[in-house]
């Protein structure tokens, strides 16, 4: 009892630090509501590479030209063959590929009696600038194999053989703005956390303080545990609050579970911590924390699919972001919100913040009690 209030004493000490001093606050309320409105309406994506199944229900010459038209453009890479209606569910639910073409049964017979055929594009509409990118790549394609079967069979040309039907999941308008708001809780709290936790021992070395700490009975446990915590607050706070303005500002479906949502938002925000308190462990001054967390945050957003696609990046470099933690919130966050994710669906994204977590944090707590040594 006597150590859980020795512990709340500097838990209280720490949030105190935090709000009485203006620029702190400004900190913890300003940037992420700057932040959010700038990211909510600036971004732009270019697409270079799509993935795509086929799913070639006809299975003769004219559907494997079709397929082959895809194949040979520069703007799809085929991953991955399907074998029945039944499987597209998975291919895009797995995000193994952005898009499915699906031709039908009977479409050389509905061509060659100059009846209208369909080919079914299926796209992944959680990444809308890839799905409304990938959809005009294949009306295009689509439209010359209409072009070349006119020209080649002497029918009328104002006939129009072959259409396509497009559909997008989990995002049916292909909003842009739902793609990228949806993972801007994560992504602003993490520099808030970051900032406030790297600051925390190098501002007690700044400011002085350091020294007072030694000497009170504390344990360095208990210190590094009293810092902890009001990052991890602070960070579900502005998370959740960007969450809610994600939902009655910006009008994003929240498809899935909350208790999914705060479970892998704590879990991201103990693995911020863990790197938070490994800089400031390592900083002297607050510049040198301050510097340690930029130079933390820009790599982190750029690597985490937030802006760019992974699979667009070289495979080492893919590799590289598995060590990324805001690449696993980037991607759970947007199955929350837009595919209605649960617990279980998510649990893959939260097992790698349990490991990022548990290989900072004892880092970060070995360099404190070593210093305070």
């Amino acid at each position: 009892m006597y150590v859980l209030r020795r512990i709340m004493a500097l838990i209280k000490k720490e949030f105190m630090v935090i709000l009485r001093d203006p620029k702190s606050r400004f900190v913890v309320i300003g940037p992420p509501l700057i932040q959010f409105f700038f990211f909510g309406y600036a971004a732009t994506f270019d697409v270079t590479n799509v993935r795509y199944a086929l799913l070639d229900q006809d299975r003769t010459s004219l559907s494997r030209e079709l397929a082959a038209d895809f194949s040979g453009s520069e703007n799809f890479q085929l991953v991955r063959y399907l074998n029945s209606i039944q499987e597209i569910d998975d291919a895009i639910d797995s995000q193994d590929v952005r898009i499915v073409i699906h031709i039908e049964e009977n479409f050389t017979k509905k061509l060659l009696t100059d009846s209208a055929a369909t080919v079914q594009v299926i796209a992944d509409g959680r990444n809308s600038n890839v799905a409304s990118v990938a959809l005009g790549y294949a009306e295009n394609i689509i439209s010359k194999f209409n072009q070349d079967q006119l020209s080649g069979g002497g029918s009328d040309p104002s006939k129009i053989f072959l259409s396509i039907d497009d559909r997008a999941w989990f995002n049916s308008n292909l909003l842009s703005r739902w793609y990228i708001v949806a993972p801007l809780g994560g992504t602003i709290s993490m520099v808030i956390v970051m900032i406030l936790t790297s600051l925390s021992v190098a501002r007690e070395r700044e400011f002085g303080t350091f020294d007072q700490l030694l000497v009170a009975p504390f344990t360095p446990g208990e210190i590094l545990l009293a810092k902890s915590l009001p990052g991890i607050i602070f960070g579900l706070i502005d998370s959740m609050l960007l969450v809610a303005g994600s939902v009655w500002w910006f009008g994003l479906p929240f498809k899935g579970s909350i208790i999914a949502l705060v479970l892998i938002m704590t879990l991201f925000m103990i693995s911020i911590v863990g790197i938070g308190l490994l800089v400031s462990s390592l900083s002297m001054t607050m510049q040198q924390a301050l510097l340690g967390s930029f130079a933390f945050i820009m790599p982190a957003v750029v690597l985490s699919g937030f802006t760019t696609p992974i699979e667009n990046m070289p495979q080492w470099l893919q590799t590289g972001t598995l060590a990324n933690p805001l690449r696993y919130i980037v991607t759970a966050l947007r199955w929350i919100f837009l595919e209605g994710a649960g617990i279980a669906d998510v649990w893959p994204q939260m097992w790698p913040l349990m490991i990022i977590a548990a290989l900072t944090l004892p880092p970060a707590a070995w360099l404190f009690r070593h210093r305070v040594g």
